[in-house]
């Protein structure tokens, strides 16, 4: 069952998901598509026509400006920014206000089972990958590769991380999961499942 707290904005043009969950004083604007079961927590933010797949969780006071896409299972922790204005300026060269027309939006992709920490901010435009862990307070400036542990200003790879969220530990050339067992090899910068440890 969906719910949609009394004091919440969500524009009639938005597309909620069945069991979808928008809580207090968090806007949804037009156009967005809410995937099934999403949580969108208090004062958050969901620009205009963003995209965001089942399973996902938007926490209180996340800004998350279009034309952001959010694949499934994504968790965007609390306060964390995914811009979307490359060369930000308030007015023109000329010194008149800008308006929609003035600048061309970009926007931040979250693949599958990615997290953000809290507070982090991503500037778009950049790709976060599926599974990748960026650490609160980071700012991400470059694509983060699929698993990648991120952390730092700017933010710099200093691990990977499993389908679990835990860090990997690197055994022999392969990297293992302590939770689930999944192994991983590394090769050129990526990291591909070839197994499960017996």
């Amino acid at each position: 069952m969906t719910l949609v707290a009394d004091t919440a904005d969500v524009s009639p043009d938005a597309i909620v998901g069945d069991g979808s969950k928008i809580w207090h004083l968090a806007q949804v604007r037009e156009g967005v598509r809410l995937g099934e079961n999403c949580i969108v927590g208090r004062g958050a933010y969901v620009g205009t026509g963003v995209e965001v797949g089942a399973n996902s969780k938007i926490q209180n006071y996340a800004l998350v400006y279009e034309p952001a896409v959010l694949g499934d299972g994504v968790f965007v922790g609390p306060a964390v920014v995914l811009t979307n204005d490359t060369y930000p300026r308030s007015i023109t060269p000329e010194g008149d206000l800008k308006s929609a027309h003035d600048w061309i939006p970009v926007g931040v992709t979250v693949e599958r089972g990615a997290s953000i920490g809290a507070r982090a901010v991503c500037v778009a435009p950049v790709v976060i990958g599926a599974w990748a862990t960026v650490a609160a307070g980071a700012v991400v400036t470059k694509n983060v590769p699929a698993h990648a542990l991120v952390a730092g200003v700017p933010a710099k790879r200093i691990g990977w991380v499993g389908r679990a969220g835990h860090p990997l530990r690197n055994d022999g050339g392969h990297w293992i999961c302590p939770e689930t067992a999944e192994v991983y090899e590394e090769s050129n910068g990526s990291l591909t499942q070839v197994g499960v440890e017996a």
